[in-house]
């Protein structure tokens, strides 16, 4: 579980479609991010959702969010097995995952001004380098909703007891009080995180896993300053070309 949102002009919903049916590898320490845009790959990554939100006592939905058009899915693979899998989902009409419980604080967020995103369908395979397959899926995740989709805030819907590590490790900051979370029967907090700081996180530690026992933070796992600058490039050059 975890959720958020972005306000989308017409030029960039026809971008979004482009770049989700020609996504390129993105390889990190042996690592490929890539979109689910294929009905295999897409069921691999409920799959994955599924087992891993059952294992938590979590209910799950996937087949409902398979093919929403305002979905992208991002898949870690290695060796030909998924590792990870987390949903971007870009704002419309229909409105975000995190609306249907924390309305009030969705409505204040968008009244700020800021184009939001959501993040959504977090799930890990057991047994894989969890930091080193998070970084990679949400730095990329984050390349498309900032850089090519102009989203400056995300937010997500986190369990509780998740609450300390988002904000810790990654900066998010609290949103709301606990509440039910119908859709996965579950506690549920709104959490958000202003892009402008992740990307000064990201000079300032990005691609130096070394100092990843230094210090209490996600970001040295994320790609180089450098490598983040091929990528959009990269994504630029295929929004184009759709």
């Amino acid at each position: 579980m975890i959720g958020l949102h972005a306000l989308r002009s017409p030029a960039r919903e026809r971008g979004f479609f482009g770049l989700r049916e020609a996504q390129p590898g993105m390889a990190i320490q042996g690592i490929q991010i890539r979109a689910a845009d294929c009905p295999q790959f897409k069921r691999v990554a409920s799959a994955l959702v599924s087992r891993r939100y059952a294992q938590r006592g979590y209910l799950t939905n996937t087949r409902a969010s398979e093919g929403e058009r305002h979905l992208l899915t991002l898949s870690a693979v290695a060796e030909q097995r998924t590792l990870g899998t987390l949903g971007i989902r870009f704002d419309s009409d229909a409105g975000l995952g995190a609306d249907a419980v924390f309305a009030d604080e969705m409505e204040a967020l968008r009244a700020s001004g800021l184009d939001l995103c959501e993040f959504t369908q977090l799930a890990l395979d057991v047994d894989v380098p969890s930091k080193t397959v998070l970084a990679a899926l949400f730095h990329t995740a984050y390349i498309h909703a900032h850089h090519v989709h102009d989203a400056q805030m995300l937010v997500i819907e986190v369990n509780p007891r998740h609450v300390a590590y988002y904000r810790r490790m990654l900066g998010f900051k609290v949103c709301s009080e606990a509440r039910m979370n119908n859709r996965v029967q579950a506690p549920a907090v709104l959490m958000s995180l202003d892009f402008g700081y992740v990307e000064q996180q990201l000079r300032r530690y990005g691609g130096q896993p070394a100092l990843g026992s230094l210090v209490r933070t996600l970001y040295p796992f994320f790609f180089s300053p450098q490598r983040e600058a091929e990528i959009i490039a990269e994504l630029q050059l295929t929004a184009l070309a759709a």
